[in-house]
């Protein structure tokens, strides 16, 4: 159990590190809907989708790249500087570029050039600290990066709640503050938010810098991009899967108002995400760290069941309570349309849980490339739904197509891994676990008498931990006997 103890601290010291800064980001979605018309928050959920969407090509792989290479080369230093370096160029390039056509980007988006040249600033800085986060991670250093984490989404919580809370009004009588103030700016005062606390990670970071080995080794760099493209790949397809919808439903006419208030109920499913996202950061090293064990295949199996139990229970959860979550966290009626989204967002993101296990062993034999093409048939999966259903049924339409990519990735991985890589996963279980964790929330949302007493919603928790306990007593009585 040594080995699972060790998986667990570190999941939680991630956990704290995604999980705070995910719920001081919860606060700022309160903050835009207090302070927001639906329609401005659709705007900034576009350009966030647009900045996510660029993330992922700024890192073009090479986060995982460096984890695969930093546990299986001698000279750590000499992949910690390759990965620096190619980063650190591909940067400034990008940035250089970006600045020289920020008009023709303005106008092909119709976006602002002042947020494109915000975003542009907020992109640069993101990238420059991937591989310095990596290294913390990689070297087991996981309190550290909580603590810069977690700064980093308390300074911009703060900023923003300055700027659009009390700017406004201190400025009067203040000359200083009326020189900063600016009316009608408030996403604006929203990526210049970000764009200081990006700023400040760096500087927090800037110490790998110094200390780096300023030496590039090209065959090295050759190896780390080819087992990195499939990711970027990949990444991309994952970014249409998770944020081109708000993208497209632009591109369709839909309101901003109706995107808005999408955005704004999609983030009431994230509870799921900060589960999904804790774990995924710790597993990822893990799995890596422990390829070479004869028992691997089993371990995996176990964690793999483990997690679809503590995902059924909180995916669960978050249905049960999505009125009482949404009251906390999207508190005007105006933006309430979209609440009929939550439970396929929630169970969407759990597939995409379900997925990150399954696709372990393509990452482990050195393919890749599988994970990009069952990406890229997620990625196909997402846009077709979605150029099909929205001109029908609207932002319904993108949460269907969302779940039904998630669920195809999941299956394709499984039906591959089982050929390539076989794991001996619990099938009969795992499925119990998640059809029940599936029907009961389905009958406590969408029929509306179960939903408005929340007393089935309790019972079904109640019953749904019965039914674990019932289905694994030898584990429980084994963690007993050990305290």
């Amino acid at each position: 159990m040594s080995l699972y103890k060790k998986l667990l601290n570190q999941t939680a010291i991630y956990g704290i590190a995604t999980v705070l800064p995910r719920m001081l980001s919860f606060l700022l979605v309160r903050l835009y809907v207090d302070y927001m018309p639906a329609e401005e928050y659709g705007e900034v959920s576009v350009i966030f989708a647009y900045l996510i969407f660029f993330n992922v090509i700024l890192s073009y792989g090479m986060e995982t790249a460096f984890f695969r290479f930093y546990n299986t080369e001698e000279n750590k230093q000499k992949v910690i500087s390759t990965s620096t370096i190619s980063l650190l160029f591909s940067t400034v390039l990008f940035l250089i570029l970006g600045l020289l056509f920020k008009e023709k980007i303005s106008q092909w988006s119709n976006i602002k050039d002042t947020y494109i040249f915000y975003t542009l600033l907020i992109l640069a800085l993101d990238a420059l600290v991937i591989i310095p986060f990596s290294k913390l991670r990689a070297e087991g250093r996981p309190i550290k990066y909580a603590v810069i984490k977690i700064t980093n989404v308390a300074i911009n919580l703060g900023l923003n709640v300055f700027f659009i809370v009390l700017l406004p009004k201190w400025q009067f009588g203040s000359t200083l503050l009326e020189k900063i103030y600016l009316p009608d700016f408030q996403i604006g005062y929203i990526f210049i938010s970000n764009l200081i606390a990006s700023l400040l990670t760096l500087v927090a970071l800037l110490p790998d810098y110094f200390k780096l080995h300023w030496k590039f080794d090209t065959l090295l760099w050759k190896r780390m991009m080819r087992y990195g493209f499939p990711i970027l790949i990949a990444g991309i397809a994952f970014a249409i899967n998770e944020h081109f919808d708000k993208i497209l439903l632009e591109w369709m006419d839909v309101p901003l108002s109706d995107i808005g208030a999408y955005s704004a109920c999609y983030k009431i499913g994230m509870f799921m995400v900060l589960f999904r996202t804790a774990y995924t950061l710790g597993i990822e090293p893990f799995f890596f760290s422990h390829a070479k064990n004869e028992s691997a295949p089993n371990t995996y199996a176990e964690i793999t069941k483990y997690f679809v139990i503590f995902g059924s229970f909180i995916s669960l959860g978050v249905i049960v309570f999505a009125d009482v979550l949404k009251l906390l966290l999207v508190p005007k009626s105006e933006y309430w349309i979209a609440m009929d989204i939550v439970p396929l967002i929630v169970m969407a993101n759990f597939f995409l849980g379900i997925y990150t296990n399954l696709s372990v062993w393509y990452k482990l034999i050195d393919k890749t490339k599988i994970g990009a093409y069952i990406s890229i048939v997620g990625a196909l999966v997402t846009l077709l739904l979605n150029v099909l259903l929205i001109p029908f049924i609207g932002f319904v339409g993108s949460a269907i197509a969302t779940i039904l990519a998630y669920g195809t990735m999941m299956f394709i991985s499984y039906t591959l891994g089982q050929k390539k890589y076989p794991i001996p996963y619990d099938k009969n279980k795992i499925g119990r676990y998640l059809g029940l964790s599936t029907v009961l929330s389905i009958l406590s949302f969408y029929i509306e008498i179960l939903r408005e007493t929340y007393v089935f919603g309790i019972v079904a928790l109640l019953f749904y931990g019965y039914f674990v306990y019932t289905n694994e007593k030898q584990l429980f009585a084994k963690v007993l006997k050990r305290k």
